[in-house]
């Protein structure tokens, strides 16, 4: 009877507050998107074929031997486990808060799955010598774990500092349509990134042909524009009700201006390598940003917290 009590600080001890919990969701968010530039450097650089072996880039080794390839693509295996384990502390973390609601630790647990699914993923790519298609997928892989990430962060933040009422139906409907369309913008975006020339002298298969694929990958960029600029409109309209929404929208808007002047740089000249890693980031930025902003259509956060 006496090892009840005690047993009640401990398990106390080991609860997360909802604001702990929401910096654990905000470092893996964090490192979800570091990854994705470090794998875009492995890729462009070539480096995931001078280290093929695990965990090191020969065989029976641990730390791989001193070389520019086998240094890009081990930090990029670092940066990859460092991230695991920030998932894994998020999905962890969701079951250790009080209060928070099954459908986010469910999530939690999915983006650490998703951020796990990325090694093998990567090992196979490898395997197949930078397959095209299965570079793709792994991208693709990384920007959905990212956006699941984003919406357990929105879903954090309302928890410690409260939610309120969801925006007008025309405006959520709306929001879905922009989501809609960063997605076919972003897999566009990497069709003609996979289909047009690549940087130095890095020898790298296509996947179709170029010009194609910037005319589908402009008419996607069309259809966002149009849906951005019209919620960007009534977000200016009703800047009053929702201060937040207008700032949301700059921070959008700000980051498609520069995605816009590197992709143009970029089908104009003979692009660095690291500026088309500039450009991969940044992708991903706006995808998580507009992930963000959708989400918070449907789930906004208190006025008092903006």
């Amino acid at each position: 009877m006496e090892s009840a009590p005690r047993t009640l600080p401990r398990r106390r001890s080991l609860e997360l507050s909802p604001e702990r919990f929401r910096r654990l969701a905000l470092a893996a968010t964090g490192m979800l998107l570091v990854v994705v530039a470090t794998g875009a450097t492995v890729r462009l650089t070539g480096s995931g074929l001078g280290c093929e072996h695990w965990p090191g880039c020969q065989p029976n080794v641990f730390f791989p031997e001193r070389g520019y390839h086998s240094d890009v693509e081990f930090s990029n295996r670092a940066v990859a486990s460092v991230t695991v384990l920030a998932t894994l502390a998020l999905a962890a973390g969701g079951l250790l808060t009080p209060g928070l609601g099954r459908g986010v630790k469910i999530l939690a647990w999915l983006v650490f799955a998703g951020a796990l699914a990325q090694a093998p993923l990567g090992a196979i790519t490898v395997h197949y010598h930078l397959n095209p298609w299965l570079v793709l997928w792994h991208l693709l892989l990384s920007l959905a774990v990212l956006g699941a990430a984003v919406v357990v962060l929105l879903e954090a933040t309302r928890f410690a500092r409260g939610g309120a009422p969801p925006l007008p139906r025309v405006v959520r409907a709306g929001g879905v349509v922009l989501l809609a369309a960063v997605a076919v913008l972003v897999v566009t975006g990497t069709l003609a990134t996979a289909a047009g020339p690549h940087p130095g002298s890095t020898a790298v298969r296509r996947i179709g042909a170029f010009q194609p694929a910037v005319g589908l990958h402009v008419r996607a960029t069309a259809v966002f524009g149009v849906v951005f600029l019209l919620l960007a409109a009534w977000a200016w309209r009703n800047r009053v009700r929702f201060p937040w929404l207008p700032r949301a929208c700059a921070g959008l808007l700000a980051l498609l201006l520069l995605q816009m002047a590197i992709g143009e740089t970029q089908y104009r000249t003979s692009l660095p390598w690291w500026l088309v890693l500039v450009h991969v980031t940044v992708a991903a930025c706006v995808f998580g940003w507009s992930v963000g902003l959708v989400a918070r259509l449907w789930r906004p956060v208190a006025t008092h917290s903006t």
